[in-house]
This record gives structure tokens, C-alpha cells and sequence, in this order.
């Protein structure tokens, strides 16, 4: 009995039923679609310049995650420490970022003409608590800089980025250069 225990007990209770999302089935090999999603991802943003933000940006995020798939085998544990959802949304996710990727390239948009003017637009007016709050896109940056340990607790990310929710204030005043 020990034996079903030990061996058979932890691949039973690791069995994915429903992603309780409608349209949104269960992939039972989700960590390796993962390692093969953001394999083929990191290889297709070599078409963007080594100094677009974008590119590092999908470069840092895209080798954290790969790590993590790397490290854990539980897709339980994989969707703990990305969070970004279910294996199955992180899936969608790479599958979107490469799609994204040669539209970048095609659209350039780290190519701004000198003569561009940045228009600035400021607000402190706090989000109103009916918008729903999601899980901003730096957060997930913050936990990448930290190798993945997740040092960085809600608190820490509030603190850096204050107000009611989190979620940095809205901007809307407007001041243009001459």
C-alpha cells in the first residue's frame, strides 16, 4: 500500500479535470507545449533589435517563465509562481506573443521620427472601484527581476506603486511642448 502511495497517489491527485473556463479545455502536457511555446518564442524576437524595449521585455519575462517550466513539473506550481493564470491561459498567452512578434517587426514601433512630439496627459484622480483591477504586466517584470524567488510581496509592489489598489493612477492634464 505504501507503494500506490508513494508513486501512484501524487500522479492521481496532479490530474486536471476542467480549467473551470468556458471554451477552455484542459492540455494534459501543458509544461512541455509550454517549453516548446517559449522556446519558439524567444528564437522569433531575435527579429527585433537588441535595443527595442519590447524585445527585452518579451526576452525577460519569456526565460522566466521558460525557467520555471523547467524547474517544476507540477503544473500546480508552474501557475503559482508565474502567476499569470492557469497553464492553460499561459499557453494562449505565448501562443498570442507569437503572433504579436512579427507585427512588431513589421510595425517598428521603436522607430520614432526626431521631430515626433510626445504629448504628456497627467491625472491624480484616483481609478474608480467599479474598474476591475487585473494583475499589471510590471508585476510580472518585478518577479523576473528577481530570478523568479517572488521576493517581492503585494506590499513591496503597492509600496513602489501607490494608491487605494495598486494599480497606478490615472493621467489626464495636458502639457505639450512649444
Amino acid at each position: 500500500m505504501a507503494f500506490g502511495r508513494r508513486f501512484v497517489g501524487p500522479l492521481l491527485a496532479k490530474v486536471k479535470e476542467s480549467t473551470g473556463i468556458v471554451g477552455l479545455p484542459v492540455v494534459p502536457d501543458a509544461r512541455d507545449k509550454l517549453i516548446g511555446l517559449y522556446v519558439q518564442t524567444l528564437t522569433a524576437v531575435q527579429a527585433i533589435p537588441e535595443t527595442a524595449y519590447y524585445r527585452k521585455s518579451v526576452e525577460k519575462f519569456t526565460r522566466f517563465r521558460l525557467g520555471v517550466c523547467q524547474e517544476e513539473q507540477d503544473w500546480e506550481k508552474i501557475e503559482e509562481r508565474i502567476g499569470g493564470g492557469q497553464v492553460e491561459q499561459l499557453i494562449e498567452q505565448a501562443q498570442d506573443e507569437l503572433q504579436l512578434i512579427p507585427k512588431m517587426a513589421e510595425w517598428k514601433p521603436w522607430e520614432v521620427p526626431e521631430n515626433h512630439v510626445i504629448e504628456t496627459i497627467e491625472d491624480d484622480t484616483p481609478i474608480p472601484s467599479h474598474v476591475p483591477t487585473h494583475r499589471p504586466f510590471w508585476g510580472t517584470l518585478d518577479i523576473a527581476d528577481d530570478g523568479g524567488k517572488g521576493s517581492d510581496s503585494q506590499q513591496e509592489v503597492m509600496q513602489r506603486n501607490p494608491s487605494s489598489d495598486g494599480m497606478p493612477k490615472a493621467k489626464k492634464t495636458c502639457k505639450r511642448d512649444s
